[in-house]
């Protein structure tokens, strides 16, 4: 067998310098080789096995990156002790080279920690305190933290001196620190303080005028939270303008199970009157106001009885109105109406009479929150006081439109002529 001889290669290769090259290579290649077998062969087996257990907190860790991230430290490992048994390296270039792979390490080591909190972050999401408590806004602080120590050491590292000769240094630019950072550390007071008093929650409905936010609560992040409005679009908001302006929170609402429902309808002020006899006893048929009718008519009875001298005339007697029993019957519909909420607050007054009528305004719940199944019922109950309004002898206002006055104008010269 022929012993090797390097005799045959060209003068430059035979020199030291070249030679260490040469065997530099060749570490790095075995570096990346050893990675690559970790990655292919090492990771999917652990894959494999993660996938077989019956435990969630595994599949997240390597899901997250935990495990392929932390292994580029192997490589990074064996490369350094490889330095060691390579001959004819300056002793300036070896003390560089490790300076580079410790901060290698350190990035690797950052970057490890990263995906163990991302990791963390998404096992808390499938517990239920995180509906009421979200931590996002932490971990990226966390992260933050975390990135700027290391970015300390690494420099400091490759700088070959003390970290804290560099932490030192930091109280002279610690006002250009807040400067440049001023955003992200009132964000952070903001998501604090939005979290603890549970202000804000991901899910809610909030209303954001000034932003022109109207939507639901898809993000809570450090510096920013993300609404997704009713038009699909969103609006980003930075965190610490929820501490600056004020906002509507929905979330009562839907945990108290009743939707608002706050309406008028304006009676034509002049077909306001007392009703007739007959009208009274018609009224008295109706079951939702039989109740109402018989009561009121006993009170009156005995009220005009006791303190009217005449209770014939009209003047001298308290009467039933049309438009009072008009009131008492849309009450009565909505105390037996299935959609209605009836054990909160349940009015239906007249306000103050307007140029355009006498508003009856219904102040009611319903008992179903989600917005479509809201707005179907309380267009079913108008509906049926819109239609039910000529039974009283009552109609609603209506501003006249040029149509309106065409026709009058038309009627006029009709009976002129």
């Amino acid at each position: 067998m022929m012993e090797w001889n390097p005799d045959w290669l060209p003068e430059f290769a035979r020199a030291p310098w070249a030679i260490a090259a040469g065997r530099l290579l060749l570490l790095v290649f075995v570096a990346l080789v050893i990675h690559l077998v970790l990655r292919r062969w090492l990771l999917k087996g652990i894959r494999r096995i993660v996938v077989r257990t019956r435990m969630d907190w595994d599949e997240v860790l390597v899901d997250a990156g935990v495990l392929r991230r932390a292994l580029i430290i192997f490589p990074l490992l064996i490369f350094r002790l490889g330095l060691t048994a390579i001959p004819g390296l300056s002793p300036l270039l070896t003390e560089s080279l490790h300076r580079v792979i410790e901060a290698g390490m350190m990035l690797v080591a950052a970057l490890t920690i990263d995906a163990l909190l991302t990791a963390m972050h998404k096992l808390y999401l499938r517990t239920e305190l995180s509906a009421t408590r979200p931590i996002k806004s932490y971990v990226q602080l966390a992260k933050l933290v975390v990135y700027a120590i290391i970015t300390v050491f690494i420099i400091a590292r490759l700088a070959d001196q003390s970290p804290w000769i560099f932490v030192s240094g930091l109280g002279a630019a610690m006002a250009i620190i807040l400067l440049i950072f001023r955003d992200t550390i009132l964000s952070l007071v903001a998501s604090v303080q939005l979290t603890n008093n549970d202000l804000i929650r991901v899910g809610d409905w909030i209303e954001m005028p000034q932003f022109n936010a109207d939507g639901d609560v898809i993000d809570i992040a450090l510096n920013t939270v993300s609404v997704k409005n009713w038009d699909k679009t969103i609006t980003v908001i930075p965190t610490h303008k929820f501490l600056d302006n004020s906002f509507r929170n929905w979330r009562s609402m839907f945990e108290g199970g009743g939707r608002r429902i706050k309406r008028a309808i304006h009676i034509n002020t002049s077909t306001t009157r007392f009703l007739t006899d007959a009208e009274i006893e018609q009224f008295s048929r109706w079951e939702l106001l039989r109740e109402y009718m018989d009561t009121k008519r006993g009170e009156l009875e005995e009220f005009n009885e006791r303190r009217s001298p005449d209770p014939d005339t009209i003047i001298n007697a308290r009467r039933l109105t049309n438009i009072g029993t008009f009131r008492a019957y849309i009450l009565a519909y909505l105390r037996n109406h299935p959609k209605v909420h009836q054990g909160m607050t349940l009015i239906v007054r007249q306000l103050a009479p307007t140029p355009e009528g006498v508003p009856l305004e219904v102040y009611a719940f319903t008992n179903d929150t989600g917005w479509v199944a809201y707005e179907g019922i309380q267009g079913d109950i108008f509906d049926h006081i819109l239609a039910i309004v000529p039974e009283f002898g009552l109609s609603v206002y209506q501003r006249p439109s040029g149509h309106d006055l065409s026709a009058a104008n038309l009627q006029h010269i009709a009976e002129a002529g």
